[in-house]
């Protein structure tokens, strides 16, 4: 072999080494960094390290709160302390100081019809309620209103729920009514909102893949919506997706602006103040399982052992009070849809579907018939019911009745004429009918006999 074979020689394979080794260098790191983060994930219950995975902070929500929405975040202690337990707004007696760490205690009196019930008359607005503003850093001080529960479902796979809570939800009026369904609601008070209720708890939950965000649920009234962590829908800052909570009813949506929900309603949201949720939270780790709650402590802080602060998750009640009865003079109803000016307060965390196939919950709420009808009226409004193309489409809806109508009259006329032949008389001689009748009296002449 020459010396120029040789270099030839030396050249490729030095050239194949310089590829191959970075090539497996690559390939190490990638195993590596994987088995870093299933191991982050495995550990999230060691003994010594009861942390959040630094991912589930770094991808967590903004919130933005309405600019006109007085009702803020609120600290889940204060309102339990403002509240008092009732059963069928009777007063539970012989009670300890309630607290996040006794709550459930009431489950053994009446599950899920215990009501943490205010103590002040709620049409007063009393300035508990309002909850804390955050500051311009988006931080809620002295009061702790998020709750973050992470439901390990493999080394792998997290589904990571953010809740927010607020001691009040204030329901839509007439200007949040679609046409025409609003010219059907008299409003007797000047403004009066319905659907209103004590305590409201609504959350954002992220599924992680490996550390990674694969997509997000937004809760909003009796349904919600998901998105692919891609969708161009998604509003982001600094890799966290920005929320915004809808005025009053404290709805999540993807984008500002208005949103009409249950067919006719309208929320509005826009950034009016961005609150950072995850800086004063309750952090959770919970077994599908055996659907046990174990506090966990963020990167950088020291874990608290105690107090555990995990009996509020599994209080079965109502987080306000319970609808208040027909007669009561705080209670109005609208006509023709019964829609109440108070409804009761919502169920906590833990009924909630935590544990969950899909980003949705797997067992939706089922609509009456009433929110069926509104839907398809709804929907056929804008196109065929809307001013002039009422008359147009009740000329049509007419129209094809007349034309239904008379096509089943001749339908009924021809299977008629051709199920039956007429026979005429004139095709029977008189005679024969004669001598038939002779023949049938003969017989009875001869049966008397």
């Amino acid at each position: 072999m020459s010396a120029a074979d040789m270099a030839r020689r030396r050249l490729v394979t030095g050239s194949f080494r310089g590829l191959v080794i970075p090539l497996l260098a690559a390939q190490l790191l990638f195993v590596i960094s994987e088995s870093t983060v299933q191991n982050a994930v495995s550990s999230m219950l060691a003994e010594a390290n009861r942390t959040v995975p630094d991912y589930v902070t770094r991808y967590a929500p903004l919130v933005w709160l309405h600019s006109e929405d007085p009702f803020r975040p609120a600290d889940l202690l204060e309102h339990v302390r403002h509240t008092t337990p009732m059963v069928n707004q009777k007063p539970v007696s012989d009670l300890p100081e309630l607290d996040l760490d006794n709550l459930a205690m009431l489950n053994n009196i009446g599950g899920d019809q215990v009501a943490l019930t205010s103590n002040d008359d709620i049409r007063d607005l009393p300035a508990w309620i309002f909850g804390e503003t955050p500051d311009a850093m988006g931080r809620v001080y002295n009061a702790t209103p998020c709750v973050v529960i992470l439901v390990e479902h493999s080394s792998r796979d997290i589904d990571a729920f953010f809740f927010y809570f607020y001691s009040y939800d204030r329901g839509a009026n007439l200007t949040q009514v679609l046409e025409p369904l609003n010219h059907l609601i008299e409003d007797t008070e000047n403004g009066m909102h319905f659907g209103n209720h004590v305590g409201d708890w609504e959350h954002n939950m992220i599924r992680f893949r490996d550390g990674k965000p694969i997509g997000i649920y937004y809760s909003q009234h009796a349904d919600g919506a998901a998105y692919d962590w891609n969708d161009v829908t998604l509003s982001m800052k600094n890799e966290r997706p920005v929320v915004f909570s809808a005025y009053g009813s404290h709805a999540n949506y993807p984008s500002p602006g208005d949103h009409v929900h249950d067919e006719v309603l309208v929320d509005y949201c826009d950034a009016g103040q961005v609150w950072d949720p995850v800086l004063s939270a309750y952090f959770y780790h919970l077994d599908p399982a055996s659907f046990t709650l174990t506090r966990l402590s963020t990167s950088g802080s020291p874990f608290a052992a105690a107090p555990n602060l995990t009996s509020f998750f599994y209080f079965t009640g109502m987080w306000g009070d319970a609808q208040y009865p027909d007669d009561d003079p705080r209670q109005k109803t609208v006509p023709y849809f019964g829609l109440q000016r108070y409804v009761s307060g919502p169920a906590g965390p833990a009924e909630k579907q935590l544990v969950r196939k899909g980003l949705f919950p797997d067992h939706r709420e089922s609509k009456s018939w009433i929110q069926w009808a509104v839907g398809i009226f709804m929907s056929l409004y804008p196109c065929c019911l809307r001013g002039w193309r009422a008359w147009v489409s009740g000329t049509v809806v007419i129209g094809l009745g007349a034309l239904i109508v008379l096509g089943i009259r001749f339908g009924v006329r021809r299977y008629r004429l051709k199920g039956y032949k007429r026979v005429e008389t004139e095709e029977i001689p008189l005679s024969d009918l004669e001598c038939r009748e002779d023949v049938v009296f003969h017989r009875a002449e001869v049966d008397q006999r």
